[in-house]
């Protein structure tokens, strides 16, 4: 098979599955599209997952394909199987959500933001980066606001939308200078533009940095998170939160260290400053939260100060620890958010006093939240541990230790809130309600999404070291290909 093929297989294999979806779906009786539909995208993806792992591993090196446009390396590899193992189990949370589970473009659309994420790991060139990110973008904006009956669900598309696009034009606007800078769209070309330590203009890094700040929901750009986290399905929200996140993070590292690694003492202040300011807001606020939602989209927006320790500190280990944070990251908070659609389509609401009693109206799901929080947390033995302790040693190896100091502070906070929640789960009781005779049901996709979901964050905190070597070999193959290390 021929490296062009290979290196955009598992977006064809998504493609098709796509294109199979809308063409299946007017002949499908609508009392069954729920289970045809999301059964089909989520065990679809499942199998392009599947074909990726057998067939699609890149060499240790890596190599252009495309004309440049894209990099078939680890580094995009590992972002795409993490993109792909989403977005399966984001299916499977979807199928149970009234307005979305019997509508065939609501999953086409899932589709079509995964491929973007995956050209976004893998992208070589600005030209093909922008795409990438409004190829990623535009489907999140509607399934946002897919929900038209619901007034905060058209709200959080609606102010994704703009925010998002006055972000976007300022990203163009930003990438369109370096490009005058350097001559060129190709990163590897600006890599050797830049390689001679010339100054980088602070108002062209502002820009790309306000850019993907949006995305990665980074304060001060994080102004859209909670209201749009709040506002949109949970399954979606829980699919913004993760893999559109990790997709952010993919675009930044290979950015900033491919294309402007050389010129890392200019920028690395900037992003150290802006971690500390998210990571100290993000878990400041969520302690004033009520809704479970919203307290969620702040503990989002302080995880991304904690995975961006891994990009400044500029190194292997670094990008290693940071990919680790995010695997661990994706399968931790998409199980928060699943737990939360399950609940809030019993309940009815997603205040945090709305969990009184879980642990006896649901014991497993309460299990699985409680799993979930403490990796979040960063708790032994679960992911969130092991990947929090390594972008704080990858920091203090590159002596960003003040700001690893305030990263531990700062989870002392979260360790607070995320326990204050499981208190209402595991001490209080309903109101005046036999709890049993109330339980929550748990659909058989819901099932299986959280039942791989939980083991998935066991597993990446105890046999962390197969985890650890995908991480390792993604970093080598981007830092191989950076010329000035």
């Amino acid at each position: 098979m021929s490296v062009n093929l290979l290196a955009i297989l598992p977006e064809v294999l998504m493609l098709v599955l796509g294109i199979l979806i809308l063409v299946l779906d007017p002949f499908w009786k609508d009392e069954k599209r729920r289970l045809n539909l999301g059964w089909l995208t989520a065990g679809g993806l499942f199998a392009v997952l599947a074909v990726s792992l057998l067939v699609g591993r890149p060499g240790s090196e890596g190599v252009l394909a495309w004309g440049g446009m894209v990099r078939f390396d680890m580094f995009a590899y590992a972002f795409k199987l993490f993109f792909i193992f989403a977005a399966a189990i984001t299916a499977l949370f979807m199928m149970d959500v009234e307005g979305i589970s019997r509508r065939a473009e609501a999953f086409a659309l899932l589709l079509a933001a995964t491929i973007g994420m995956s050209l976004m790991a893998s992208a070589a060139d600005l030209v093909m980066l922008y795409l990438a990110i409004e190829t990623t973008s535009i489907p999140l904006y509607v399934l946002a606001g897919f929900l038209l009956d619901d007034k905060k669900s058209t709200e959080a598309g609606f102010k994704y939308l703009l925010f998002g696009a006055m972000t976007s034009a300022i990203l163009l606007y930003g990438l369109t200078l370096v490009y005058g800078f350097g001559g060129s769209t190709s990163l590897e070309d600006l890599a050797r533009q830049f390689g001679s330590k010339t100054p980088f203009s602070i108002g062209v890094l502002l820009l790309l940095v306000v850019g993907l700040g949006f995305k990665l929901s980074l304060a001060p750009f994080h102004f859209w998170a909670p209201d749009t986290y709040e506002g949109a399905p949970s399954p979606v929200a829980g699919f913004l939160s993760t893999a559109s996140k990790a997709a952010g993070f993919a675009v930044l590292v290979r950015l900033f260290l491919t294309a402007f690694g050389s010129t890392a003492e200019q920028w690395q202040m900037v992003l150290a400053i802006l971690a500390a300011v998210t990571m100290i807001l993000g878990n400041l606020v969520a302690l004033a939260q009520k809704n479970l939602k919203r307290l969620l989209a702040y503990s989002s927006i302080a995880h991304a100060g904690y995975a961006l320790l891994g990009v400044i500190a500029a190194s292997e280990l670094g990008v290693t620890s940071a990919v680790f944070y995010l695997l661990a990251y994706i399968l931790t908070n998409l199980a928060a958010f699943g737990i939360i659609a399950i609940v809030g389509r019993t309940i009815g609401s997603d205040d945090i006093r709305a969990y009184d009693g879980l642990s006896r109206r649901s014991p497993y799901l309460a299990l699985a939240m409680l799993v979930a929080f403490l990796s979040l947390s960063g708790m032994p033995p679960f992911g969130g541990f092991v990947g929090k302790f390594l972008v704080f040693f990858a920091a203090i190896q590159a002596g960003w230790t003040w700001l690893v100091v305030i990263g531990i502070i700062t989870s002392i906070v979260g360790v607070y809130y995320y326990l204050t929640v499981m208190k209402y789960v595991y001490l209080y009781r309903m109101e005046g309600e036999n709890e049993e005779a109330h339980p929550i049901p748990v659909t058989r996709p819901h099932l299986l999404a959280i039942g791989l979901l939980t083991l998935g964050i066991i597993l990446v905190g105890t046999l962390f070291a197969p985890w650890f070597g995908l991480s390792t070999d993604a970093a080598s193959s981007l830092i191989s290909a950076v010329m000035f290390k």
